[in-house]
């Protein structure tokens, strides 16, 4: 196991599959025309552009003309909320989130209640699903969107989309859902689940950086992202970052073809790396559920230790881990999740994710856990509110 890479944080961005990259090369090099061009070679390419288009709807059963393309995941959720608040405001200014979106998301809501709207964010419970009753209850007359996340990005709970779909229709306001971490993990289906606005990054499917895109159901209107041209059908103005968006349907497609399969393999790492971890490492828990989780995820609390000495540890064998987000792995704050899902400050700063994919092996896994619990060993030797424990305990 010496020098290798073994790499558990999948959910803060996926490696470039080679089939991706040699999709998207001829894009960089023949291939390299503006598709908003007039001569037949830039419409070739304006035509490629459409047929990924036309296979990324497929595969959430869309139309076509309801993908606008984007350069992220948090790009599609400002657009998607602010943009809904900006056209619907005069008809009402209540917005409904939960506690445990990711901050593309958070953070939108805190820049509308600037601007005065006013946001309600749904508690969930100790698995981190969303309370429905406390969602109703929520619903107001002036309310005007709903945006729920797809699968939480840290604890891997997938939320009942297809029943905050029918709850949010049933109201007259729309529904929108972060699925940059569900999207390939799980089958979406936009008009069976209810949703009118969603969100995905590339990258969290093994396609590139800087390419997502957003669902836009049609007949719905919301505010131009960007104005200048007469890219995405006038909404979202800027050449078209082709091959990238190429690559992001190449990834997409392969997902979805080997997502059954690909599952299955993670299902059974990922167990054998739960049971493992909660059986032989004292004072371990997992936050969030066994069910409905992403088949790829494991979040273990472990007591007594500080999260980034026991990454820093981890590294230094070349396991690539997270504590939580990767667009807040900077914060000294433990994670907002943790801390909705019922946690106290202490035991939320001792969390360790691990997001796998279908390359890692049991033997992996092993080695993984192996030295986690070596590692955690050593902390806790170290770590002043463990001697208090095993103190009182004499």
């Amino acid at each position: 196991m010496e020098n290798k890479i073994i790499y558990m944080d999948n959910a803060s961005t996926t490696r470039v599959l080679d089939e991706v990259i040699e999709a998207m090369l001829p894009y960089w090099k023949d291939r390299f025309y503006n598709p908003s061009s007039v001569y037949e070679m830039s419409q070739q390419v304006r035509v490629d552009v459409e047929n990924a288009r036309k296979k990324i709807a497929m595969l959430i059963n869309a139309n076509p003309c309801e993908i606008f393309f984007t350069s992220c995941g948090t790009e599609s959720d400002n657009w998607a909320i602010k943009g809904t608040a900006n056209m619907l405001k005069n008809k009402g200014r209540h917005i409904i989130t939960s506690t445990i979106e990711h901050h593309a998301v958070l953070n939108s809501m805190k820049a509308l209640e600037r601007e005065g709207f006013e946001i309600t964010y749904v508690n969930v419970d100790s698995d981190g699903f969303v309370k429905l009753d406390e969602l109703k209850k929520s619903i107001r007359k002036d309310t005007i969107l709903i945006s729920i996340m797809t699968a939480n990005n840290e604890i891997g709970t997938i939320q009942p989309i297809a029943k905050i779909g029918e709850i949010a229709h049933e109201n007259n306001v729309l529904f929108h859902t972060d699925a940059v971490q569900g999207f390939s993990h799980i089958p979406i289906d936009v008009k069976s689940m209810g949703i009118d606005m969603l969100s995905v990054s590339a990258h969290k499917f093994n396609g590139p950086k800087g390419v997502g895109f957003l669902y836009l159901k049609k007949g719905i209107r919301i505010t131009n992202f960007m104005d200048g041209g007469a890219q995405e059908n006038l909404k979202r103005a800027g050449t078209e970052n082709v091959a990238e968006i190429i690559g992001m349907a190449k990834a997409a497609e392969i997902a979805h073809e080997k997502m059954k399969e690909r599952s299955e393999k993670e299902i059974i790492v990922r167990n054998h790396l739960i049971d493992r971890i909660l059986k032989e490492i004292p004072h371990t828990r997992l936050n969030g559920g066994r069910d409905n989780r992403l088949p790829n995820n494991v979040n273990i609390g472990i007591e007594y230790i500080e999260g980034e000495s026991m990454l820093l540890n981890l590294d230094m064998l070349g396991i690539c881990a997270s504590s939580g987000s990767a667009c807040t792995s900077g914060s000294l704050d433990p994670s907002h999740v943790l801390l909705a899902i019922g946690l106290p400050h202490e035991k939320a700063h001792g969390s360790l994710r691990l997001t796998i994919d279908d390359t890692i092996t049991i033997q992996d896994a092993d080695y993984v856990v192996d030295n986690l619990k070596e590692i955690v060993e050593k902390l806790r030797s170290m770590s002043p509110l463990w001697e208090d424990y095993v103190r009182n305990k004499k």
